[in-house]
């Protein structure tokens, strides 16, 4: 059997933002979601010292691929090396770096380069992947540049209620989303695919025929559904997530965790000439806290009622 052909491939982008910026894009990994498009979720797995593993969910155009990383950060140099521990598909134990070099005037330049094997060494190496890495280097570039303003783009926010009923019972409601349709003010439809038991493809349309798409990942047994909005409505350039159920002695709290970041573009044209930034973050978050409310709600009454109807007690409420 010949040996697995070895491929070297190498990007560059110039950055109109500080070096120091750029890698501090790259290495709060967590928040990739938030910036860039495919990436759906990413776990912090370990951290010790400068050697970080992450696990990463991500769109492909064959649904969502889920892989482990291990990267060693060097902020002292603007680099971090990684490596993914196994692989699928074309490539297999991909391994490389990120690197960022300050240019005179402001600007940097940032380089990735991978190594990667395939099973099959006809596969040009120009088609493993390349295509995604243009649009992760672009949506970063973009991001990174918005740099002086990013603090009044970015909004983090949570809203949480109090359930007298069994965290299973929430967690089903917010799980089975498909079954929302109809109960949900101001929602006309939901409709929901789950091809792969825990990885949820949701589409929204509302009331006023406006359209959402979302991709959701359930851990049922953390009490944990991890969104991230793949077509978000106007003003939201991205929007991830998380809605998590947290039983104690006491009974069960709903809590619903949002990070967004605004569309700069789209705030004149949707709320009108005199709008800013300012009033761009209260009609988003009036927005989603509002839609949240009623869906912790809707939650609540489902689990309260099915409880008493089932004569199931939780311990610590009477």
């Amino acid at each position: 059997m010949p040996a697995p052909a070895v491929h070297r491939t190498s990007h560059r982008i110039e950055v109109a933002a500080p070096a120091g910026v750029v890698y501090g894009f790259l290495a709060d990994a967590e928040r990739w979601p938030l910036f860039h498009a495919p990436t759906v979720h990413v776990e912090q797995l370990d951290l010790v010292g400068s050697e970080q593993r992450l696990r990463m969910w991500a769109l492909t155009s064959d649904g969502v691929t889920s892989w482990v990383t291990r990267r060693t950060l060097d902020p002292g140099a603007r680099r971090i090396e990684f490596r993914r521990e196994g692989g699928s598909g074309a490539a297999d134990g991909m391994l490389g770096s990120w690197s960022v070099e300050q240019l005179p005037g402001g600007s940097s330049v940032l380089t990735l380069v991978r190594e990667f094997s395939t099973v099959d060494d006809r596969l040009p190496a120009d088609r493993i992947g390349d295509a995604g890495i243009r649009r992760h280097m672009a949506d970063l570039k973009r991001r990174t540049e918005s740099w002086t303003v990013l603090d009044e783009l970015v909004l983090t926010f949570e809203d949480a209620l109090r359930v007298d009923g069994p965290a299973e019972l929430v967690y089903g409601f917010l799980y089975r989303a498909g079954a929302w349709s109809g109960s949900v003010p101001g929602l006309r439809d939901v409709h929901l695919d789950e091809d792969v038991p825990g990885i949820q493809m949701v589409r929204t349309t509302a009331e006023d025929a406006e359209q959402s798409r979302a991709v959701r990942l359930c851990f049922p047994g953390a009490g944990l559904i991890v969104y991230k909005l793949t077509e978000p409505p106007a003003l939201i350039a991205g929007q991830a997530g998380e809605w998590s159920v947290e039983p104690d002695p006491a009974g069960v709290t709903v809590r619903v965790r949002h990070q967004v970041v605004l569309e700069e573009r789209d705030v004149t044209r949707v709320l009108g000439e005199d709008a800013d930034l300012s009033d761009a973050r209260r009609y988003v978050r009036e927005t989603i806290s509002r839609d949240s409310a009623m869906l912790l709600e809707l939650a609540r009454r489902h689990a309260e009622d099915a409880a008493d109807a089932l004569g199931m007690h939780v311990p610590g409420m009477s």
